[in-house]
């Protein structure tokens, strides 16, 4: 498929990379990619690969465009309020780059029509805010053997994923079930308006490096990113052989709607107020495990915590008793809920997080200690 003189012109700044070249961008032009979730995420994440060429872009969400989605999803205007996302972010698409094909789904997606949808793209974004959609487009590209960028946020803290069929670990690798998986909601936790823009754009990146065959993807790795401290962390995540979707034995063979989902699983949440009511309570105090680096740690801490960073947790979980309920301690909250979903995996009863983190607490709690 050969680029027309206005594609080149258009694309010219790819063509000059020579990792992209001519080849990469016909390679861009003739891809299909599903966005699923029109919103934070999908926003920017649309808006870069439809520019950079993307020949056939579809964009699914049932949702309609309301005031409180524009404070962060740039796909949208003040005018589009009360339309379909996928019909209003189409319209915005095609505007920006009508070389390319957009096709609007404006659908719930379900188990019925999930294969028919994801099958006709080679790729898959993922930004929806729902867990049982989460698992649904993830055992989707499981079993139609589709590359999946999966995204979530929380607050100001974001992750990503990247899973390759057959050769990297799947979403329920990293999160078994929807009990072990923690997605924030923005609409009860808060958002940064800029924060889905960071990891849309990562997700772009990836989708990009994936098509055209350049770079490392992020296969196996869990990437967090803080806004607050400005800091990108990794985790490795193994496949599973027990996966029950990629695993030896699946048991997960064909799509099904599963219930709804918790954000919360059985994972206790606790403000800065609940927590220092526990501490000031007669009798034992709760178990404080603290998963910041040892700069933070060594920064400010609270009294009576034990400090076990992130990355060493999962040795240390195995020595924990089922029932000895931890709090899990963070800088902003989310470290310590990625926490809270290892120890669940870990068959540790009722692991317990400290929403807000030592920012929280220090602003409502204990002003005179230090939060690097």
């Amino acid at each position: 498929m050969s680029l027309s003189q206005a594609e080149r012109e258009r694309y010219q700044r790819h063509l000059s990379l020579p990792e992209i070249g001519a080849a990469g961008q016909e390679k861009l032009k003739m891809a299909r990619v599903l966005v699923v979730g029109a919103g934070g995420l999908g926003s920017p994440a649309a808006l870069y690969l439809a520019a950079a060429g993307v020949g056939t872009l579809g964009l699914l969400d049932s949702d309609k465009v309301e005031l409180s989605n524009l404070q962060r999803q740039v796909l949208f205007r003040t005018a589009d309020l009360g339309q379909p996302k996928a019909v209003a972010g189409s319209a915005r698409l095609a505007e920006l780059n009508p070389q390319i094909r957009i096709d609007a789904h404006a659908v719930e997606l379900t188990a019925a029509n999930a294969a028919g949808l994801v099958g006709q793209y080679d790729l898959v974004l993922d930004g929806s805010d729902r867990l049982a959609t989460r698992y649904l487009v993830n055992d989707a590209c499981v079993l139609l053997r589709r590359a999946l960028v999966s995204a979530a946020i929380h607050r100001f803290e974001g992750q990503l994923l990247t899973y390759l069929p057959g050769a990297s670990a799947c979403y329920r690798c990293a999160f078994p079930n929807g009990r072990h998986a923690i997605v924030g909601n923005c609409a009860t936790a808060g958002v940064l308006g800029v924060l889905p823009g960071v990891l849309g754009t990562l997700q772009a990146t990836e989708a990009i490096k994936l098509i055209t065959g350049i770079g490392t993807p992020l296969a196996g790795r869990l990437l967090t990113y803080d806004a607050l401290d400005m800091r990108f962390a990794e985790f490795r995540i193994a496949r599973r052989h027990d996966c029950a979707v990629c695993g030896e034995s699946p048991t997960i063979t064909q799509l099904k709607d599963e219930p709804p989902m918790s954000d919360d699983g059985d994972v206790r949440r606790l403000a800065p107020q609940d927590l220092a009511r526990l501490l000031r309570a007669p009798g034992a105090a709760p178990l404080l495990i603290d998963v910041r680096e040892e700069y933070e740690w060594d920064a400010g801490h609270l009294d009576g915590a034990i400090h076990v960073p992130l990355g060493q947790l999962p040795q240390h979980l195995a020595q924990l008793a089922p029932d000895s309920d931890p709090v899990f301690i963070c800088r902003s909250g989310m470290r310590s809920m990625h926490a809270c979903a290892l120890a669940l995996r870990a068959r540790v009863r009722s692991p317990a997080n400290l929403e807000g983190g030592m920012q929280r607490w220090a602003a409502e709690i204990d002003p005179a200690i230090e939060v690097a």
